[in-house]
């Protein structure tokens, strides 16, 4: 009777090298990793501007392209400026006169102020002469010349009255008038500001797109003409609540953008969001439930990069990265 074959324990043995060197190599890239904090939840972020009139009007010229570079004050849309300069000259029309009207008001108080000066030397004189009729012999004199004195006095008193009255009447003029041109002022620097608005700039640096906007179109205010997206980029990286005792504020860290293989770039960490992901939601979760289950929660972590590479490469905003943070020890 022949012996049965012995089976052969190279496939156990494969297996096993195969098991140890998985668990070598996951031992080796636990060391390697256990002072570093890394999560696939993340992605390139930025300032993002959605350019918009702030009055209403009709596109005349767009000087900027979809994807174009663009600097801070840079014009990006004209509109038609021709009833906003209508405004503006009517405005300044109307200052013009209003100044003028300011201008006579001044001229009859002071016209006013010199005939009340009038009236006050001529009842000055009139009291003058009273008093001399009244010094001398009473036999010198008539009663009438005396009663002619003192109805002048009287005279010379109701005219400087009258005409004080008219000082107070300019004055108030005066007031009212000045009043009037400085509102006129005030409506030209709004239509001045009002022409300013048919002239859309760049609020800063960045890059056009999303561009919506062609000559001839007539545009409310508010409307979205396009999207300016700043030359100021950062990592905002969602890490679990778990990995956050180790994450401190200015601690080093490095970025691997999907775009961009084999490239390491240089960053740290900026500051850490004082809430979850979830909290500032659109509709936070309620948890004030019988059934509950804890979920781990995300809290955002500003990335801020230190290498000036970036600027070699197309990073924009929603770009998938992935950051690694040197963790740092806790505070005791």
């Amino acid at each position: 009777m022949d012996t049965p074959p012995r089976r052969s324990n190279r496939p156990f043995i494969i297996l096993g090298l195969i098991l140890a060197s998985i668990a070598v190599a996951g031992f080796v890239y636990y060391l390697l990793n256990r002072g570093y904090a890394t999560t696939d939840d993340a992605e390139i972020d930025g300032d993002i501007t959605t350019i918009a009139p702030q009055i209403a009007g009709r596109v005349v010229q767009v000087l900027v392209n979809d994807n174009q570079h663009v600097n801070a004050g840079q014009v990006l849309v004209w509109l038609d400026p021709r009833d906003e300069q209508v405004a503006l000259a009517k405005a300044q029309a109307d200052a013009a006169q209003e100044q003028a009207q300011l201008g006579v008001a001044q001229a009859n108080q002071g016209q006013a102020e010199a005939n009340v000066e009038v009236a006050n030397a001529a009842l000055f004189q009139a009291q003058q002469d009273y008093q001399r009729y009244r010094n001398v012999n009473p036999h010198a004199i008539t009663r009438q010349q005396l009663d002619a004195a003192t109805a002048t006095i009287r005279s010379a008193q109701a005219r400087l009255d009258a005409w004080q009255r008219q000082v107070y009447a300019m004055r108030a003029s005066v007031g009212a008038a000045a009043a009037e041109a400085a509102a006129a002022k005030v409506a030209v620097l709004n239509a001045r500001l009002q022409l300013s608005y048919t002239r859309i700039t760049a609020p800063a640096a960045g890059h056009v797109s999303q561009k919506t906007v062609e000559p001839g179109n007539v545009v409310a205010a508010g409307t979205g003409l396009m999207a300016l997206v700043g030359d100021d980029i950062w990592v905002t990286a969602n890490y679990k609540e778990t990995q956050l005792g180790g994450i401190r504020p200015g601690a080093p860290a490095t970025v691997t953008v999907d775009a961009v293989p084999g490239i390491i770039f240089k960053a740290h960490v900026d500051s850490v969001q004082y809430g979850t992901g979830a909290v500032f939601s659109l509709l936070p979760a309620q948890n004030a439930t019988g059934n509950y289950v804890k979920v781990i929660q995300r809290v955002p972590v500003k990335i801020v990069f230190d290498d000036d590479r970036v600027k070699n490469y197309v990073l924009a905003p929603g770009m998938s990265v992935l950051p690694s943070i040197t963790l740092q020890k806790p505070h005791p």
